[in-house]
């Protein structure tokens, strides 16, 4: 699976990473996350458009309101890419880990001297 750039620039932005936390918790209206997120609803919905074309926004219309949903699909990929890495990440934390014992140790030894 190739990741696109379209991708991390839409998780990039601090304030769609706001709304993906609010809708994270459940099917939100836009003014909804207004409040949450602390934005203007022109922001919300820009930010919301763009999530939508990534792909990690779903809306429901229910009557004359739109509901905002994240979608699952997008964060399994995005967990899949990233859990090809993983590995790599933590044998970095292991080695950094033991060189930290290590040195512990090696302090602990001067100090008992």
């Amino acid at each position: 699976m190739l990741m696109q750039l379209d991708t991390f620039q839409a998780l990039a932005d601090p304030t769609r990473r706001r709304v993906i936390d609010a809708l994270s918790r459940g099917e939100r209206q836009v003014n909804d996350l207004v409040e949450e997120v602390g934005i203007h609803q022109s922001g919300v919905s820009r930010h919301l458009r763009i999530l939508h074309e990534a792909g990690f926004v779903a809306m429901r219309p229910d009557g004359q309101r739109r509901l905002y949903s994240l979608k699952q699909a997008p964060f399994r990929e995005l967990e899949d890419w990233l859990a090809r890495y993983r590995g790599l990440w933590e044998a970095r934390l292991d080695r950094f880990g033991a060189a930290l014992e290590a040195g512990q140790g090696r302090r602990e030894t001067l100090e008992e001297r």
